[in-house]
């Protein structure tokens, strides 16, 4: 018997359908799943609650678009946990499977990776740990990221300074709306409006993608995964970290945000060859000519 997260769309009544589908056809084939209150309770779904710790899954179904799947990913902490996406909406980039195909992905997956022909995908993630310039303990804030961390200004209407260093050595300094650290699954995201490179997930690479930088150096730097990115705050203009779109600090002049590659990877399940630059055409509408 497999505990199965569900992970669903606040917003979306489709995603509270599917999850009463799946519980009910994972049930019948000698699995049991569950949800967290803050999932549950939004879709009217709280006979399906339970308190226990998502990283103890055997299984998360997220039920949504990419931004619920980067909350799951966020919701296992970096535990060893294959995830299922279901696309409820538009197209996204990390979701595997279509709703009306719900049903037939979980045969498949009751079946093993053998008989089921699904295989485990692995995504690079990141590692951002905060350094105080004044803390009397020394300690570091941190985060993983599966997207990107960003640092971004505070003020409307003015940029903010921020010191790179690649592995201790000074690079240059920024006077940007922000920076974001990405790694290439996060490159089709914030980093892509940004005008930053489109790279392959299967890659290892951290990007370092200046936003709307007031100097006449404005490219996209893309680094081996093992060089380590320092970001010193310069000046008297605060700046807003943000690790996969949401805030998570913020950060003073002096104070240092450290990134590179995490020790955990996010572990999807996909059920065929993953043929990136497809969703990449799709997405974009691209032609065949």
């Amino acid at each position: 018997m497999t505990d199965v997260l569900l992970v669903a769309h606040h917003d979306r009544k489709e995603a509270a359908f599917l999850a009463q589908l799946a519980s009910r056809w994972l049930a019948a084939h000698g699995h049991s799943a569950w949800m967290t209150p803050e999932d549950a309770e939004p879709l009217h779904l709280v006979e399906m609650v339970s308190e226990r710790k998502p990283s103890s899954a055997g299984l998360v179904i997220s039920l949504g678009g990419d931004g619920t799947m980067l909350r799951a990913v966020k919701m296992v902490e970096g535990a060893a946990v294959p995830i299922i996406g279901v696309n409820v909406g538009l197209l996204g980039y990390l979701t595997e499977v279509e709703a009306p195909a719900l049903t037939s992905a979980l045969e498949r997956w009751a079946s093993g990776p053998g008989v089921g022909g699904w295989h485990i995908e692995e995504r690079m993630m990141l590692e951002a740990r905060v350094r105080r310039r004044a803390t009397s303990s020394g300690g570091h804030e941190s985060w993983t990221a599966l997207n990107e961390a960003v640092l971004e200004k505070q003020e409307s209407g003015h940029t903010v300074r921020l010191l790179v260093r690649i592995d201790g050595e000074v690079f240059t300094s920024y006077a940007a709306d922000g920076l974001i650290i990405a790694t290439p699954t996060g490159s089709t995201a914030y980093s892509l409006s940004a005008r930053g490179p489109v790279v392959s997930p299967k890659h290892r690479a951290l990007l370092l993608t200046p936003v709307s930088p007031h100097m006449l150096f404005d490219r996209s730097l893309v680094l081996d995964p093992d060089e380590r990115v320092e970001v010193e705050v310069l000046g008297h203009r605060p700046a807003t970290l943000s690790i996969d779109g949401q805030t998570a600090a913020s950060l003073a002049e002096g104070d240092v945000l450290s990134v590179g590659r995490a020790p955990v990877v996010a572990r999807f399940v996909r059920f065929g060859e993953s043929r990136f630059h497809q969703i990449l055409k799709t997405k974009f509408g691209l032609s065949d000519r």
